[in-house]
């Protein structure tokens, strides 16, 4: 386990030495500036050490307590796929990002970095996350956008994530949030791990500064795990209105992104794991499973039935690991054997 998170550090800082994504955006997007600084070059190799699998849960794991339960990346059970570390911290360079962890959880760096290793061995993917309701980093420009690369690419390296999880609540830039991203994915290569948290209004329309970001990613972004909560009704894709914390607001909702753009497998369903864990939004985890089969099956959909169905659909995502353990992690317990098991 440690030969084999060795081996993977060696190859980021070896990418990190190679690439510089400090180029200028041009026309047709994007424009990334590659300096060769080994005397044996070699393609980029994958960010984890396994690949997300077709159907996966995602969850995220608290860096602070809240009265959620406090646990360790070892302690987050295996039925999630992709764990998001929350949150990454501002700093005072414009777009650029740290990490520490909280001293209030008693957690070493050494350990905790191990735990990620281990978590990589059995095949699963941990990112570190940016934003959240009170996260205020900014990359609205192209210096903040290459800071934020950069530093991203940093954390990377110091801690073995797999990539990087886009949870910002305040709005962002597609222009310059896509130049940092894909200045990312040039400095990681294929395996980097992209997940985005965006807030329902956001993913309202492809106009939408959010569903633009997605879609300019597209060629490798790994899902989209919309948050269907703390959001009030919403229209679905067929023009109606639905309320949260319903089985039609999961299904008519997910079908914006279905219908315009975005894969299936580019598409998760985002629910809190019990009632503290959001203000409003929460549905019962038997309600995430029937939003699954509808979506994916045709089965089990409330009053909105999807015109087709999307057997590829990437599954799901929930906040957090934390809540779910304080509430006998009955969210995974239940969503994350349903996922395994979609067509």
């Amino acid at each position: 386990m440690a030969r084999a998170h060795t081996r993977r550090t060696r190859k980021i800082r070896k990418r990190l030495a190679a690439v510089t994504a400090a180029a200028s955006l041009a026309a047709g997007g994007l424009a990334v500036a590659v300096t060769e600084a080994s005397a044996d070059p070699e393609p980029p190799a994958a960010a984890g050490t396994a690949a997300v699998p077709a159907h996966a849960v995602t969850g995220y794991w608290q860096n602070f307590d809240n009265g959620a339960t406090v646990q360790t990346i070892a302690e987050v059970p295996e039925a999630y796929d992709i764990v998001a570390v929350a949150f990454a911290d501002a700093t005072g360079t414009p777009g650029q990002v740290d990490f520490t962890l909280d001293p209030a959880l008693n957690y070493t760096e050494e350990d905790f970095k191990a735990d990620i290793a281990a978590k990589q061995e059995s095949g699963k993917s941990v990112v570190i996350s940016v934003g959240g309701e009170r996260g205020t980093v900014a990359v609205d420009d192209a210096a903040s956008a290459d800071a934020f690369a950069t530093s991203i690419l940093s954390l990377m390296d110091e801690y073995g994530f797999d990539g990087v999880d886009i949870d910002l609540e305040n709005g962002l830039d597609s222009t310059y949030m896509t130049r940092a991203l894909k200045a990312i994915h040039a400095g990681a290569g294929d395996g980097l791990v992209v997940t985005m948290a965006p807030q329902t209004i956001d993913m309202q329309s492809p106009d939408n500064e959010y569903f633009k970001t997605a879609l300019n990613i597209k060629d490798f972004l790994t899902v989209v795990n919309m948050q269907y909560y703390n959001s009030g009704s919403m229209l679905g894709c067929d023009g109606q209105v639905y309320s949260q914390g319903t089985v039609d607001f999961l299904t008519a909702l997910a079908c914006i992104q279905l219908e315009n753009g975005l894969d299936p497998s580019q598409v998760g369903l985002g629910t809190p794991a019990s009632p503290q864990a959001a203000g409003g939004g929460y549905v019962e985890p038997g309600v995430v499973t029937d939003a699954l089969d509808c979506l994916t099956r045709g089965t089990n959909c409330g009053s909105f039935t999807p015109e087709t169905t999307y057997p590829g659909l990437r599954g799901a995502m929930t906040w957090s690991t934390n809540w779910d353990a304080g509430n006998g992690n009955s969210w995974s317990n239940t969503v994350g054997p349903h996922v395994d098991n979609l067509p």
